[in-house]
């Protein structure tokens, strides 16, 4: 079917509950066709748990309710305008979730490569909970995008699409970050963290990427990671990424979503070397698990005297989300001879806020019991197996000077108490 042909009247209900596959996997032909012919049926619901293509805004979202699990992307602009119900999730929960039906997925709408000899599409550039999605829908609407690469891994077959629209497009690209000063000063710091035969996990942007380029004078480094983006590229022509020493898939580079460009779709297209899995692999505890010398690289808004690490909400605007952190933060810090690192810029809104505070404005992303590492521009905070007044101690030190002063009288206060 041509999209052109595409009627969805035909194929959803008012009411119904659409699951979308997200960041670069986003099936952004069918978006458009939502976008264009929802308000026809009425009632309806969307989610997507990222989003980078800017299709969604207060405007065209009109016509359905969207929700997703942060403000991630392009999604920010949604939560400015309370035009995005978040739900506070997991990422590797939102599969189980739609499985037992406490998300609803009456219509799945993915974004799939063409069809091998064998009739299966691979799911392309995002693979985490598709499937649950598949299994679960009532319809699947399926964008069978020729210029989408067929990624080893996880697959849908030819017989679970009900409707499927060809489609020849470019991807959703997302460029590499702009990386400062600041963002080098923190890679400079998380880098000695990362070993030969070390096994990484870590987002995408300026940050993650800066440290990826300190890593050219390792050996055998290997993936197992929720996000990747170009910055992989360059480790595995390097020849610095070879999982040569992972006690499970030697050799391969386990990931969730490919966040990139052409550049990285391109490598990743019929690439043995990487294996595209469902969440229920990802970040699995028992997976991770098997893992040594794991280090996990994550983010935070905010970061309290004692641990408590925000990476969701700034004041009155929720600006990022719970993602994968807490599952590979946990994994980090419990993995022989591995790390988890919390990063962050010590301060905020061109130096006039900190970001090592007292008491945090916002949730709880990740406990203090599990934060391992914080890490900012100015030193590596080690917290693991530290008293909370130790812990207080050495969050003032990697903070911007010109709030430690402050500081230090909410950490003398901790110390006096203990607690």
């Amino acid at each position: 079917m041509s999209p052109q042909a595409l009627d969805l009247s035909a194929y959803l209900r008012p009411g119904d509950h659409i699951v979308f596959g997200q960041a670069c996997g986003e099936p952004t032909t069918l978006v458009e066709a939502l976008i264009a012919q929802g308000q026809g049926i009425g009632g309806l619901h969307a989610f997507i748990a990222t989003s980078f293509s800017g299709l969604f805004t207060p405007e065209t979202a009109r016509a359905f309710r969207l929700s997703s699990m942060g403000a991630i992307g392009a999604l920010r602009a949604m939560t400015k305008a309370h035009a995005l119900d978040v739900i506070p999730v997991h990422v590797s929960q939102v599969a189980p979730l739609i499985t037992a039906g406490a998300m609803r997925c009456d219509v799945a709408m993915i974004q799939v490569s063409p069809a091998n000899a064998a009739g299966e599409h691979s799911c392309g550039l995002i693979s985490d909970y598709v499937r649950a999605a598949v299994d679960k829908a009532r319809v699947v609407i399926a964008e069978v995008n020729d210029q989408v690469p067929f990624v080893p891994g996880e697959t849908i077959p030819a017989s679970a699409i009900d409707v499927a629209v060809q489609v020849s497009r470019p991807p959703v690209e997302v460029a590499p970050a702009k990386i400062g000063p600041t963002d080098e000063a923190i890679a400079a710091l998380c880098a000695p963290f990362i070993g030969d035969g070390s096994v990484i996990q870590t987002g995408v942007g300026a940050v993650p990427d800066a440290i990826l380029r300190l890593l050219h004078d390792r050996r055998d480094l290997g993936v197992h990671s929720g996000m990747l983006g170009d910055g992989l590229v360059d480790l595995a022509e390097a020849g610095v990424l070879t999982n040569a020493r992972k006690e499970i898939d030697r050799g391969i580079s386990i990931n969730g979503a490919l966040i990139g460009t052409r550049r990285l779709y391109d490598w990743a297209r019929d690439n043995p070397a990487i294996r595209m899995t469902p969440t229920s692999y990802t970040h699995d505890a028992g997976v991770l698990g098997q893992l040594s010398r794991l280090v996990t690289i994550n983010s935070a808004l905010e970061v309290d005297l004692t641990g408590q690490v925000n990476a969701e909400q700034s004041g009155a605007a929720y600006m990022g989300g719970t993602g994968g952190q807490v599952d590979f933060v946990r994994a980090g810090a419990r993995s022989p001879g591995g790390a988890s690192l919390m990063v962050l810029a010590a301060t905020a809104k061109g130096g006039t806020i900190s970001k090592i505070v007292p008491a945090l404005c916002g949730p709880v992303t990740s406990a203090r019991s599990e934060v391992d590492v914080v890490v900012t521009e100015y030193g590596a905070a080690r917290l693991k197996g530290q008293t909370l007044a130790e812990r207080a101690r050495r969050l003032v030190a990697i903070a911007h000077p010109d709030f430690r002063e402050g500081l230090d009288r909410a950490a003398f206060e901790i110390a006096g108490r203990g607690f």
